[in-house]
């Protein structure tokens, strides 16, 4: 350590050189309160901690999340991982993409490494197609584990859900306040409980909101993919069956409905009004910014990484499922249905 380094830290702490010196050489006769002092001023001034003062790992946790292209995944990992760093954990992120490393190798990686447990974010266990008794395998290990955005009655364990039903309520309301009534719903596959859920909701809203019936209604959804080009395909059908407004099952797929939307000559929102779904980071700064309904990512990224915690000190909530409100967050991309011009 350079006497110009020590003046650095000695300055950024608010200490004399020569107690930042004890400090990094682990001398006594310095309270507790002005090492750690000293050691943040280390770490904001981007210095290495002597391998003696680097704080021990509690243990590795896996966090298994989709692909990191949809910033909503990204959000909830940054949260996890901060949680959990707070506890002395060290996070360990596993995404999966399409054709890579599956949800199954990764957990076996996971184990191998002797992981205190794992969080589980949009995994099988929201495919209703997928073999659900993985986790229940998993469990027969001793792993600890919490699962994100999906739910199965058939695996005992902490899930963390949206209430994807009182969103799209949410969404039809604001869109039907504004007078519209050809609403369509851009969503992803119904084989997701996320995705199954959302359809329900839809359902069920423009059934009491609208006054539309369920064959009705089920004219004006469409399946697709969870992604830009998902929602420009989308879009193109809905817009082919008159709607005027178009909810859509991620932030994502409402970029890609605004771009369906433009490249028939029709603008967002004077023609067609467009909600989207998680209030992803930036997209409040899209042009026009976008109405969407809001997952409270702090909240539900804490209590995953808080119930997985207790359940690693051997204080494991009951198993059941945990259900966040949403929000609806009004800005730039809904207006008032003009009707035919």
């Amino acid at each position: 350590m350079t006497t110009a380094r020590l003046s650095d830290i000695a300055a950024q702490a608010g200490v004399s050189e020569a107690t930042v010196s004890r400090v990094l050489n682990g001398k006594a006769n310095v309270s507790a309160a002005t090492r750690q002092t000293v050691l943040a001023a280390l770490d904001v001034l981007g210095y290495e901690r002597p391998a003696r003062l680097r704080r021990r790992s509690a243990g590795l946790i896996g966090l298994i999340t989709p692909e990191l292209s949809n910033p909503i995944f990204p959000a909830l990992a940054q949260v996890i991982e901060q949680v959990l760093g707070r506890h002395g954990f060290t996070p360990v992120l596993c995404t999966q993409t399409p054709g890579g490393t599956t949800e199954d190798e990764l957990v076996d990686m996971l184990v191998d490494r002797g992981v205190a447990g794992i969080v589980f974010v949009s995994g099988l266990h929201a495919d209703t197609t997928a073999d659900h008794d993985r986790y229940n395998r998993l469990r027969r290990r001793q792993v600890p584990f919490v699962l994100v955005n999906g739910h199965s009655d058939r695996v005992e364990a902490s899930f963390i859900s949206l209430d994807d039903r009182a969103a799209m309520r949410m969404a039809v309301r604001h869109l039907a306040d504004l007078g519209h009534r050809r609403i369509g719903l851009a969503i992803g596959q119904k084989r997701f409980v996320p995705a199954v859920r959302k359809i329900e909701g839809f359902f069920t809203a423009v059934h009491d909101i609208v006054g539309m019936t369920r064959e009705e209604a089920a004219h004006l959804v469409h399946q697709t993919l969870f992604s830009v080009e998902g929602g420009h395909a989308a879009a193109g059908v809905l817009l082919g069956r008159g709607c005027t407004a178009i909810a859509c099952g991620s932030d994502m797929m409402a970029l890609g409905a605004i771009r369906a939307v433009r490249q028939r000559g029709l603008s967002v929102p004077q023609d067609v009004s467009v909600v989207g779904f998680d209030d992803s980071p930036l997209i409040a700064f899209t042009e026009p910014p976008l109405t969407t309904i809001r997952q409270p990512v702090e909240a539900m990224a804490t209590a995953a990484a808080d119930a997985l915690l207790e359940e690693i000190r051997g204080n494991p909530a009951p198993p059941g499922e945990f259900v966040f409100q949403p929000e609806l967050v009004m800005r730039g991309s809904t207006a008032t249905f003009r009707g035919p011009s």
